[in-house]
């Protein structure tokens, strides 16, 4: 019997961290949201100014994630000071709210064990690395498509990435997000197997900018 506990302990899938500490990570996920489809699925119903018409947000920056090779670290306790408004509200340009780069810094920028500061400047220099296909910003009407066909234009654009380095990802029958793995260096890497888990939709939902 107990050898069977052991057996279905290390079956078990990775537990989520909390709290852990600063700095204790393997790689990043850097995790691009296309806008149209978040206001559709939830950001329309908050009132963000996020899906403010004009606003012309495309692929925004969601977050830079700490990550272990399985599993991950969130709201780690830091000694860090905590950004200010006004560094917050630099970030919305790319990351649509300033509440966002506020919650981000939160969940997952202290466990990077950067500044506030440092970790914003990271999160926008792994940002502006990736080239983000303009054909998707030039659609004109709302379409669907395999899922599959966002991770190939991403790769097009960008040849120091492979399949294994990127992931797309589905929710509510509609593209979310698209994920690249990065060394702490912010290179381009191999993903963790939590992580390389691609969207199969053969009919996934993509909403042009209005």
């Amino acid at each position: 019997m107990r050898f069977l506990a052991i057996l279905l302990l290390l079956a078990a899938p990775p537990a989520l961290a909390e709290g852990e500490q600063p700095g204790d990570f393997d790689y990043y996920v850097l995790a691009l949201s296309w806008s149209p489809n978040w206001c559709q699925i939830e950001g329309d119903a908050r009132q963000s100014t996020q899906c403010d018409p004009g606003a012309d947000f495309g692929w925004i920056l969601h977050g830079l994630w700490p990550q272990y090779e399985q599993g991950w670290p969130s709201f780690c306790r830091s000694s860090q000071r905590d950004p200010s408004r006004a560094q917050t509200a630099q970030m919305a340009d790319i990351m649509g709210t300033a509440g966002l780069a506020w919650y981000q810094w939160k969940k997952h920028g202290r466990c990077s064990g950067l500044s506030a500061e440092r970790y914003f400047e990271a999160s926008r220099t792994a940002f502006k690395a990736i080239n983000r296909p303009k054909i998707l910003r030039n659609l004109t009407r709302d379409v669907t498509l395999p899922a599959r066909l966002i991770e190939e234009a991403f790769l097009r654009e960008n040849p120091g990435l492979t399949p294994d380095m990127a992931t797309v990802t589905c929710r509510d029958g509609m593209i979310q997000e698209m994920r690249i793995c990065l060394t702490t260096e912010l290179e381009p890497r191999r993903c963790g197997a939590d992580v390389v888990r691609d969207c199969t939709l053969s009919n996934a939902g993509f909403a042009a900018i209005k």
